[in-house]
């Protein structure tokens, strides 16, 4: 006898599926035609399963609000960027990468700059709240912004990502001390982090609160995203929202077009200049991309 299910991925690894259930937590695998990549499940995926002799199988994905390449996960409310200014330094233009991604996607992108207590990151802070961000100063370690951070994704599905070794993990670990998550040291001589987290996972923090813990990347692995037409690019970016229309050509790139409005804010200073040359780099990139590769 067949028995049929809907539930949550809270886990992916290696082609199982942990499946929360009304019933529990149920390990799958996927069916035929998932295994062989025409649709992958992905953490936070909302599926239909089946269950026979205590083995689990997905055979249907529902219908996603969302969906990202890197981070893997689906369904999500809103997305976390951690960044930091010391050991290791983020660059904002993965910052700016992951938010106009997520911007497209019309989720919801908060900025948690952690490890305040080594370095305050005035300087980021202050570019990405001039922008239109909530930013949070935090620090894993003294517990400072934890509380705030917490309050911010109360009640939402939300999703943790960022450069390795910025410390997403040891913000759940401080959010919800009974995870214990493996965390890693940053080395001093590379400036960046050791891969501590190696799949996507959800976790519950409250009865409504659950968080995507993600593997961090690095300014490499950005090629590896999700890929955008440049004619959208200037919708991802808040900051650009109120000059956009006033361009004196209705086609403007916002590049070195005459009488351009964005160009304009930025010469005078209402525009910050890493988010202007962020824009600029990323219009160059979706500028090579076809539109099979959309598809």
């Amino acid at each position: 006898m067949v028995d049929k299910k809907t539930g949550r991925i809270l886990r992916s690894l290696s082609g199982f599926y942990d499946v929360q259930t009304d019933e529990g937590l149920i390990t799958c695998r996927g069916r035929g035609h998932l295994r062989k990549g025409q649709e992958v499940p992905l953490t936070g995926d909302l599926v239909e399963i089946s269950l026979t002799q205590n083995k689990g199988m997905v055979e249907k994905i529902l219908p996603r609000k969302n969906r990202f390449i890197r981070p893997a996960v689906a369904n999500i409310d809103a997305l976390v960027v951690f960044a930091s200014n010391v050991n290791p330094v983020t660059e904002p233009f993965l910052i700016d990468r992951v938010a106009a991604i997520a911007g497209e996607q019309e989720v919801e992108v908060y900025l948690c700059v952690n490890k305040c207590d080594l370095d305050p990151a005035t300087d980021l802070v202050r570019i990405y709240r001039n922008a239109g961000f909530c930013v949070i100063s935090a620090s894993a370690s003294t517990g400072e912004g934890v509380a705030a951070l917490r309050q911010l994704i109360s009640g939402k599905f939300t999703a943790f990502t960022g450069n390795t070794g910025v410390g997403k993990s040891s913000m759940l670990n401080a959010l919800c001390p009974d995870l214990n998550l493996a965390t890693g040291e940053v080395s001093e001589k590379l400036g960046r982090g050791r891969h501590t987290t190696r799949h996507v996972e959800l976790y519950k923090l409250d009865e409504n609160t659950y968080v995507a813990d993600t593997p961090g990347f690095s300014s490499f692995d950005t090629d590896q995203m999700d890929v955008m037409l440049k004619e959208n690019l200037q919708y991802a970016f808040p900051d650009f929202a109120p000059y956009l229309g006033k361009c004196q050509f209705h086609d403007c790139s916002h590049r070195a077009e005459p009488g351009c409005a964005v160009r304009q804010a930025f010469d005078a200073g209402q525009i910050e200049k890493t988010r202007y040359e962020s824009y600029l780099r990323l219009y160059e990139k979706a500028s090579q991309i076809k539109l099979w590769e959309l598809k």
